[in-house]
């Protein structure tokens, strides 16, 4: 009923397309945990990758890509639970743009997004 967004499309299609799969751990209970999370449906994380030769110099860098899937100008916040010490907007080819460093804050990054505005995130790891 109602909209696609309001439905949850969108994360319907992910649920079916690629489907959590059960690995069998030990039998100690395991606290629930997320590397990353985002705080609007409207957006998309699509890919959590480590970087590529954009960042050779870098090898505790991870690109995070994200989307915005509901044709909307939302806000958005990125949190995840590694240790990130830098952050920067990047390219498609992981190379940072000029804009420098992203602000780290404790709710995460505060990202914006224009409708279907794709945005990738190069975020540096403390070792």
């Amino acid at each position: 009923a109602g909209s696609f967004q309001e439905a949850g499309v969108i994360q319907q299609a992910y649920n079916v397309n690629f489907p959590l799969h059960v690995v069998p751990a030990s039998c100690a209970p395991c606290p629930a945990w997320s590397a990353f999370s985002v705080s609007s449906p409207a957006i998309v994380l699509e890919t959590i990758k480590q970087a590529g030769a954009g960042a050779e110099d870098r090898p505790e860098a991870v690109v995070v890509r994200l989307y915005e899937a509901h044709g909307s100008t939302v806000t958005a916040w990125l949190q995840t639970s590694l240790p990130i010490k830098e952050a920067m907007l990047c390219d498609l080819l992981e190379r940072p743009v000029g804009w420098g460093c992203l602000p780290l804050e404790k709710q995460g990054l505060r990202l914006s997004f224009t409708p279907f505005r794709v945005l990738s995130v190069l975020l540096v790891r403390s070792c």
